[in-house]
């Protein structure tokens, strides 16, 4: 079949490989602008861009596409069958919605309805979810509420985080488009719409929930930590400094009783009260300034004491 394939991040790469691979024409790659990044804040070029080139592919970045007529015309010209959209980061507009026979297709990392939005992988871990997945779908005019292709669950365990689970839903994600591409073509595949009473959302992350409440109990704050790695993470305070938390463990209720947001120290072990009669177990942290380190250089170097606040 002749393509079109817009993406952007890693989590696009095993796709746009595993339809080389599978012999379709990508007739064009369609990503994001090269950006700054690193340091030295120099122009990188996105995964997508890299693989791309490396094929030999055509590339283009427009900054925008809504009401790009160069652009249009470029995708008009090329008369694709599908236009494969998969992380790519921008609201595909109404007329390339409407120019393939095939639609604009669409691999998400959720078993959509739930988990509609650009976060879907971050929120499932952070809410506790004990089991994701992918969900090919043709895209409509709202947020991920086109109708359903194909999908496939993929568990998730308890010590999965977005770094983990990422790539593994990619993997998937590029197996399912490529079964998706080959019943479209054969004509054995129906769409199933949305129920959109069950639909649930995946916002955007921002800045602020990284900060770590002790108000939630710590089953609650462990899933968000896991959900919210590499980025925005969380964080707390201690002795009026900012203090990283990378990982913990969340202990059985009224295990350890502390109360929230307050230090208990066991032997070598740092432990913080949460919500419930619950406590935390700080496994790795990062003190302001200062290069990560685990719990037990933290004791050794700050002497926090028990009774001691986080977050104050």
């Amino acid at each position: 079949m002749k393509l079109v394939f817009c993406g952007t991040p890693q989590f696009a790469v095993p796709t746009l490989q595993a339809v080389l691979a599978a012999g379709h024409e990508v007739a064009l790659v369609v990503t994001q602008p090269d950006r700054a990044a690193g340091r030295r804040m120099e122009l990188q070029a996105p995964p997508v861009k890299r693989i791309a080139l490396e094929h030999d592919l055509t590339v283009v970045q427009p900054e925008k596409i809504k009401n790009n007529p160069e652009f249009r015309e470029q995708l008009e010209d090329i008369r694709p069958e599908a236009i494969l959209v998969v992380a790519y980061g921008r609201i595909i507009p109404q007329w390339m919605i409407e120019l393939p026979p095939l639609g604009n297709l669409n691999a998400h990392g959720s078993l959509l309805p739930r988990y509609r939005g650009a976060a879907p992988i971050q929120w499932a871990i952070a809410n506790g979810e004990t089991v994701t997945g992918v969900t090919t779908m043709r895209i409509a005019a709202g947020l991920d509420t086109g109708p359903m292709l194909l999908q496939r669950q993929v568990p998730i365990t308890l010590e999965e985080t977005t770094v983990t689970l990422s790539p593994k839903l990619a993997q998937v994600g590029a197996e399912l488009m490529i079964h998706t591409l080959r019943r479209l073509e054969a004509g054995t595949l129906k769409p199933t719409p949305q129920d959109d009473s069950r639909a649930t959302l995946a916002p955007i992350l921002k800045k602020e929930d990284e900060r770590i409440f002790f108000s939630r109990n710590a089953h609650e704050i462990n899933n968000r930590l896991r959900g919210f790695q590499p980025w925005p993470g969380g964080f707390t305070s201690f002795r009026g400094k900012l203090l990283t938390v990378i990982s913990t463990r969340p202990l059985t209720p009224g295990a350890e009783l502390v109360p929230p947001g307050r230090i208990r120290l066991v032997s070598d072990r740092l432990l913080v009260g949460a919500a419930g009669d619950t406590a935390l177990e700080l496994l790795e942290v990062q003190p302001e300034g200062k290069k990560r380190m685990s719990a037990t250089d933290f004791i050794n170097g700050y002497k926090p004491k028990s009774g001691e606040v986080l977050g104050a």
